[in-house]
């Protein structure tokens, strides 16, 4: 099996003028992921390599990159699967690059954190010291599951245009977790979530790209958020109750 030519972007911004590629040749062997490609490089050619990981099973969400000009994350995609004999490692787009493959998440977890990214009950004290179960049924738990598959690994924050062109708009991961929570039916914040995201830096500046959901690597489809959201400020009804009221505003079909 022939050698994998990866070509990194490196760049300090603390000292370097410029992002720039630097090329190392790895020993390639079957079903190897670009993260141990990328390990390898930093364990047995250069150890200033700057590249962040953890749990190497596409769960933590820890090691997105760009690879091949496409986010992904690196601890999921075998260089096998990308096809020739060379890998381009580049770090994620709409972030600040702290070094390397390293990018800041900062505004990214805070924009999250702004959508009350959890169940609220109007009754305070309930909520702190809950009585009793909330329980959701089977249908209604289908309607929000895929959103809960959400690992934040902000890949789709990456491929998303409007983030590079809008810094107050909040993101695809964040408004699909917005409806996450304003959809479940044991939530009771969901007014007070959407007064914040019903503005033209909210779900109004999505174009549906779907760029973000193509880039999703659990399957989360965050474009589909967003437009649920937009049907629920639409018919000012509950997401539960939004697609009985959309029909509303469909027009008759006439009978020929």
């Amino acid at each position: 099996m022939t050698d994998l030519r990866l070509a990194i972007q490196r760049f300090d911004p603390s000292r370097d003028p410029k992002p720039r590629m630097v090329e190392y040749t790895v020993p390639r062997r079957q079903g190897m992921t670009v993260l141990e490609a990328l390990l390898f490089a930093r364990d047995y050619m250069d150890h200033s390599i700057g590249v962040r990981f953890s749990c190497r099973q596409a769960s933590c969400g820890s090691c997105g990159m760009k690879i091949n000009g496409r986010p992904r994350l690196a601890c999921y995609t075998q260089v096998d699967e990308l096809g020739g004999d060379s890998v381009v490692a580049q770090p994620m787009d709409n972030y600040a690059i702290i070094k390397d493959l390293v990018t800041d998440l900062g505004s990214f977890f805070q924009k999250h954190a702004q959508v009350t990214p959890r169940l609220v009950r109007s009754d305070a004290r309930e909520q702190d010291n809950p009585t009793k179960e909330y329980l959701i049924k089977p249908d209604e738990l289908s309607k929000v599951l895929q959103f809960t598959y959400c690992i934040k690994c902000g890949l789709c924050t990456s491929a998303c245009p409007t983030v590079a062109t809008d810094s107050k708009f909040p993101g695809p991961q964040a408004l699909a977790q917005a409806y996450r929570y304003t959809a479940d039916v044991r939530d009771q914040g969901g007014a007070e979530r959407i007064e914040s995201l019903d503005s033209e830096h909210g779900i109004w500046r999505c174009h549906f790209a779907g760029s973000c959901s193509y880039v999703c690597p659990k399957g989360v489809d965050p474009a589909l958020g967003v437009q649920l959201l937009k049907r629920h400020v639409m018919s000012g009804k509950p997401p539960h109750l939004a697609e009985e009221a959309s029909k509303e505003y469909r027009a008759p079909q006439t009978q020929t």
